[in-house]
C-alpha cells in the first residue's frame, strides 16, 4: 500500500457525553504511531505528527462517565478527524454544537480524512457528506440512522465502510482496525505492524480488515462493473481470464478494461492482485496456515512468486508480516 501525503495533525473531537475510552483509544493508537514513525524518520523520540483533542469551544468536556476531560484547543485545520462515539440525544447535540457540521464540510473539502465511530458516524451523515454513499454504524442505531438519513446507503452487514475519504466503523473493535489501516496508509506497513504489535491489539476477526480499502472504489454508477467487483471478491482465487469475464458480461476485453478503470480508478490487472494480497494479510495474521497454503488459497500456485508480490505491496515478506502478530500474541500471554 502506498504511503500518501505527510501526516501533520490528527484531531479527535471531544464533546459532552463522549465515551472517554473511544476518544483515548484513538489518541493512544495515533500517539504510538507518531512515536514509531518519528523514530523511523530518524527523529529519535520526537513524534512525527501531533494528535490533538479538540472541542467546539476549546473548553474541557464532561464525558459519559462524568470525567472532566481537558482538550488541546478548538476546531482547526487538520489532516485526519476522528469522531468518537457518544451517548446522548443527537438533535440536542446538533443544536448545542453548531460549529461541528461546517467544520467537517470545510475539512473534507480541504482533503482531510474523516472517521466516524458508532454514533460518531451521525455527524458525517448530518453534514450531508455521506449522501448517496455507503456507511455503517453500531447495530443498535440502524433504525434511527435509516429514519434520519434515508439518502445514505446504510450497509448493515459491514463493520467498516470507506467512501471518498469518509470512513465509518460500526464500533470500538472495528475502529481499531480502521486506525491500523490509516496508520499503514500514512506511515507505512512497518509502523502499522509495530503499533498493532505493541498496543495489545488482537486481530482475529470474522471479517478481513484489509478489504476496507476497496469500498471507495465502488462509488461509481456502472452497475455491470459493480457486479464484476462483487464477483471478483467471491472468485479472486479461481483460475479465470478477464477476456471470459468481459464476454460473460457482454463486453469486449478492450471495452471492459476501459470501463473498469474509468469506474474504479484502477486497472483490473492491478485490482485483482491487491484483492488477493489483502485477503492473504487476514490469513497470515488470523490463522496458522502455511505460507504455501495461503498462497494457493488466494490464487497463486507458486509460493515464491506470491512472496515477491506480497513484499512489493507491503514492504514485508509474508513471514515478517506474520511474525508481528505472533509477537503480539506472545506479549499478551505474558501479560
Amino acid at each position: 500500500m502506498h504511503v500518501s501525503t505527510p501526516l501533520r495533525r490528527v484531531s479527535i473531537l471531544a464533546i459532552d457525553r463522549v465515551f472517554a475510552f473511544t476518544l483515548m483509544q484513538a489518541k493512544d493508537f495515533f500517539h504510538l504511531a507518531s512515536l514509531r514513525y518519528g523514530k523511523q524518520l530518524g527523529q529519535g523520540l520526537t513524534p512525527a505528527f501531533e494528535i490533538r483533542l479538540v472541542s467546539p469551544d476549546g473548553k474541557p468536556v464532561n464525558s459519559f462517565s462524568d470525567v472532566i476531560m481537558p482538550v488541546d484547543g478548538g476546531l482547526e485545520n487538520t489532516d485526519v478527524i476522528i469522531l468518537p462515539a457518544f451517548w446522548d440525544d443527537f438533535p440536542g447535540l446538533c443544536q448545542r454544537y453548531p460549529q461541528i457540521l461546517p467544520w467537517l464540510r470545510e475539512q473534507h473539502a480541504r482533503g482531510a480524512v474523516l472517521c466516524g465511530e458508532a454514533t460518531g458516524v451521525f455527524w458525517l451523515a448530518e453534514a450531508g457528506l455521506l449522501d448517496g454513499k455507503e456507511a455503517t454504524t453500531y447495530w443498535r442505531f440502524f433504525n434511527a440512522f435509516k429514519e434520519r438519513f434515508p439518502q445514505v446507503h446504510l450497509n448493515q452487514d459491514k463493520h467498516l465502510t470507506d467512501a471518498d475519504n469518509l470512513f465509518c466503523a460500526g464500533g470500538a473493535t472495528s475502529a481499531c482496525d480502521l486506525y491500523i489501516y490509516l496508520i499503514e496508509r500514512f506511515c507505512g506497513a512497518n509502523v502499522a505492524q509495530a503499533v498493532a504489535r505493541d498496543i495489545l491489539y488482537e486481530v482475529q476477526r470474522s471479517y478481513s480488515p484489509g478489504r476496507i480499502g476497496f469500498g471507495g472504489q465502488k462509488l461509481h454508477q456502472d452497475v455491470i462493473i459493480l457486479q464484476i467487483q462483487q464477483w471478483l471478491e467471491e472468485h479472486f482465487a479461481d483460475k479465470f481470464r478477464f477476456e471470459d469475464v468481459a464476454r460473460e458480461h457482454g463486453m469486449s476485453i478492450r471495452n471492459f478494461m476501459r470501463r473498469f478503470q474509468t469506474a474504479t480508478g484502477d486497472k483490473p490487472l492491478h485490482y485483482l492482485p491487491r484483492l488477493r494480497i489483502e485477503t492473504a494479510k487476514g490469513l497470515l495474521s488470523g490463522s496458522r496456515k502455511s505460507i504455501k497454503t495461503i498462497s494457493y488459497e488466494v490464487g497463486y500456485d507458486d509460493a515464491s512468486f506470491f512472496a515477491r508480490l506480497f513484499r512489493q505491496h507491503t514492504d514485508l515478506s509474508p513471514n515478517q508480516y506474520r511474525q508481528q502478530f505472533q509477537q503480539a500474541r506472545s506479549h499478551r500471554v505474558m501479560l
